[in-house]
């Protein structure tokens, strides 16, 4: 299972082992030794051989961008890595090496063929990239869990599998698992597996199958819903109206506004504060199908200006073409007529002629370009102004928007601080009925200046509390959290946030009561 080092000095890649064995697997006789003269470029090699090289470090292949075949085998290689710049790598041996993991091969989407034979590998995975292989020989490793085989189901184009000489080849059920939960299999261990076999496996694990397929379906079902829901988020994204269609600015106000929470138990804010947010949403509604409108008028903008471009380039194209043939139609026939003339002075005449006339064409296809680059100026020059007054539009208008949000947030604010003031007057007077939580019946004692508590009196004669206490007692109030952010360049800037900007409204209003 591991290859020991031998007698030679363990090898890293370098320059000069590459150069040399790309000259020996290069062309022979008079042509290589002509591509020996001239150089060979790495990029231009797709196929190489570094086996039986007493290799311990993959590296400096960065420059074999085009490589299909690698041949690795038969070293003392410990990871798999430098093989990043390998994109069109279809074949890979790795066979008889020390290789503990699979990793490292992220990038080798074209990857159809991979030899990992003789390693030391004890789990099956990190092979999510190679959608497209097809060959997967890990024979004389240590992979012990059958579940090693399900993470196999998700190659579709798997054909050939090799597992043999490790601990799960010793289960009795091994094949027959292997038949059941890979289907598509046409070889295992280097045999053609029996369709006959194939229907009694999936027969023995029809329920085991059942159930995977189920949980397959449901997690394929996730997965096509979260890549729907990114999409659309994606095209909110474009149009700057993200989180805009629900509550999720509204929600984000208050998160984690803790203090302002507790007012909800206040009698009348909980009506209040839902209120308020019917309101604050459907103003959200509204600014995300008007900047979904508006992104419909910028995307068509643009696909016209597009449209107006290519039009221009083909039409000008075209005129230069006709231009061009019409010279070739009138002087085809000369110039065969100057091969054949003799006389040297009406040849030089004719060449004289043809050379005004290859001017005249010269200036008239200078000027068809000019056209079209005036052309394409103007037709940007207009672009920019439309999409400039659309911006210009949208920005104005959700800024408009926004502002009714700021006015609802302080009519909500005057309400709620209407509401917290008279139930602390009540409060105080013995009036209030209602059950708060031990956190809201704070209320019953004030906050000095020093932040020390002041019980009122509960019953009984004293003084009460006067127009001037209360105002004296709101002027110690600190600024929360919760408030709506400035939005200055709506779509140019995020939205759904929440700032410690201004004043947070719940939890003034709090503070008021404690």
């Amino acid at each position: 299972m591991q290859r020991l080092y031998d007698s030679a000095e363990p090898r890293v890649m370098d320059e000069d082992m590459l150069k040399l064995a790309v000259g020996e697997q290069g062309p022979q006789e008079e042509a290589g030794q002509l591509a020996r003269q001239e150089g060979i470029l790495f990029k231009d090699v797709l196929s190489l051989r570094l086996d039986f090289q007493n290799i311990l470090r993959i590296d400096s292949l960065w420059q074999f961008e085009n490589l299909r075949k690698l041949q690795l085998d038969n070293n003392i290689i410990e990871k798999i890595e430098g093989l990043e710049q390998l994109v069109h790598l279809v074949w890979l041996d790795l066979s008889f090496n020390n290789i503990e993991a699979i990793e490292g091969l992220d990038t080798l989407v074209n990857l159809e063929d991979l030899s990992l034979f003789n390693n030391r590998i004890s789990k099956i995975d990190s092979l999510d990239a190679l959608v497209k292989l097809q060959v997967l020989l890990l024979g004389n490793n240590q992979i012990g869990n059958m579940m090693n085989i399900i993470y196999l189901r998700r190659f579709k184009n798997l054909r050939t599998l090799s597992l043999s000489g490790n601990p799960i080849s010793e289960s009795e059920d091994y094949k027959m698992f292997i038949y059941a939960y890979l289907p598509d299999l046409v070889y295992l261990d280097f045999r053609r597996i029996d369709d006959h076999m194939k229907d009694l496996a999936a027969s023995k694990h029809q329920y085991g199958i059942d159930e995977l397929k189920h949980r397959e379906h449901l997690i394929q079902a996730r997965l096509d819903d979260e890549q729907a829901q990114q999409e659309e988020l994606k095209k909110h994204k474009v149009a700057f109206v993200e989180h805009l269609n629900g509550s999720f600015l509204f929600d984000s106000m208050y998160a984690e506004d803790v203090e302002g929470n507790k007012l909800a138990y206040l009698p009348g804010v909980g009506e209040l504060l839902q209120a308020y947010k019917d309101k604050f949403v459907i103003i959200c509604l509204n600014i995300f199908e008007y900047g979904l409108n508006q992104q419909e008028k910028r995307k068509l903008e643009l696909d016209t200006f597009n449209e107006c471009i290519q039009e221009a380039i083909q039409e000008n194209q075209e005129q230069g073409k006709r231009r061009i043939a019409k010279f070739e139609e009138k002087h085809l026939l000369s110039l065969n007529a100057i091969r054949e003339e003799s006389d040297l002075t009406n040849i030089e005449i004719k060449i004289v002629e043809y050379g005004e006339d290859i001017t005249e064409l010269f200036n008239v296809l200078m000027t068809l370009e000019m056209q079209l680059v005036e052309q394409l100026e103007e037709t940007i020059n207009m672009f920019e102004r439309n999409i400039t007054d659309l911006v210009a539009l949208f920005i104005e208008n959700v800024q408009s928007l926004m502002a009714q949000c700021r006015d609802l947030e302080n009519h909500h604010h005057e309400k709620l601080l209407e509401i917290s003031i008279n139930t602390l007057e009540r409060i105080v007077k013995g009036e209030l009925d209602e059950d708060l939580p031990e956190d809201v019946r704070a209320i019953t004692g004030t906050r000095s200046r020093a932040g020390c508590l002041k019980p009122f009196p509960e019953s009984g004669p004293g003084p009460s509390r006067t127009e001037e206490d209360l105002h004296d007692f709101l002027s110690f109030l600190p600024c929360g959290r919760a408030s709506i952010s400035c939005v200055s360049q709506p779509g140019f800037s995020s939205w759904g946030s929440v700032e410690n900007h201004h004043p947070g409204k719940y939890s003034q209003a709090l503070q008021a009561l404690l």
